[in-house]
């Protein structure tokens, strides 16, 4: 099973540029978007009923922001939207499913470097992320988290770390979270095939930054322990253009 996760800054742009052909031609078995930023009334039927696909949208309140949408071959056994917590939920940044053997997370996880209280609001919204996924845990399921988590790990992550110290999305505390999340069992799967690879997820269209692959990793497929023995591969797909993100992907051997 190949899972894929995209930030495409808009799905009605990356449409624009190409993404049906490219989903046709690369058959991801499940699909996660982030950051589609579209509201229901504007979704096209040609977005909706991709052929071999059911789809699933989760809105953000505000037009034109945020959004996740999720495509699967796969019918999974139920799907819902948020965490439960209005004051994330309003803003549209998850969806999740239930399959077979896993539950997955879909996630446009906050940017915190528009001030103080969105840095709070996006650490506030990690650790809720985490403890909803260990309750989901409790019932027996491993969990895969995907998504953009507007975070890069580790040094290794981002083209200029030393520049970046004081920067949201690689400050200490934000990184902490990450360590966090690896100490309650969880995987990065690309480093665990990828230890020292740099190779990275989204490029500034500011700075052209892509042309030069001056960029940062900061979109993930995080699994749960259990599911160690079923990951064969995580890639990054960084020749995929449409989007200031390109895709990343694991494979798992659920047979």
């Amino acid at each position: 099973m190949r899972i894929y996760s995209w930030n495409v800054n808009g799905i009605r742009a990356v449409k624009r540029k190409g993404f049906l052909d490219w989903i046709t031609e690369e058959q991801p078995d499940i699909l996660g978007l982030q950051e589609i930023r579209i509201q229901d009334h504007q979704l096209k039927d040609n977005l909706r009923d991709i052929e071999g696909y059911y789809s699933y949208f989760t809105f953000g309140e505000k037009k034109g922001y945020s959004g996740v949408a999720l495509y699967t071959k796969i019918e999974p056994l139920d799907v819902w939207h948020g965490l439960g917590i209005k004051r994330f939920d309003r803003e549209g940044r998850v969806i999740a499913a239930e399959f077979e053997n896993f539950y997955l997370l879909n996630i446009y996880f906050p940017n915190g470097k528009r001030s103080q209280e969105r840095l709070n609001y996006k650490l506030d919204f990690y650790d809720a992320t985490l403890d909803y996924c260990e309750e989901l845990r409790q019932n027996g399921k491993e969990v895969v988290v995907c998504g953009d988590y507007n975070t890069a790990h580790h040094p290794i992550d981002l083209h200029d770390p030393d520049s970046n110290k004081t920067t949201s999305g690689f400050m200490p505390v934000e990184r902490k979270w990450l360590d966090k999340l690896e100490n309650h069992g969880y995987i990065d799967s690309y480093r665990y095939f990828h230890p020292e690879k740099e190779c990275y997820s989204w490029w500034s269209y500011r700075t052209r930054a892509r042309e030069r692959d001056a960029g940062w990793r900061i979109d993930y497929h995080f699994i749960s322990q259990g599911l160690e023995g079923n990951l064969e591969n995580a890639e990054i797909l960084n020749e995929v253009k449409g989007s200031d993100h390109c895709p990343v992907t694991i494979t798992l051997d659920l047979d």
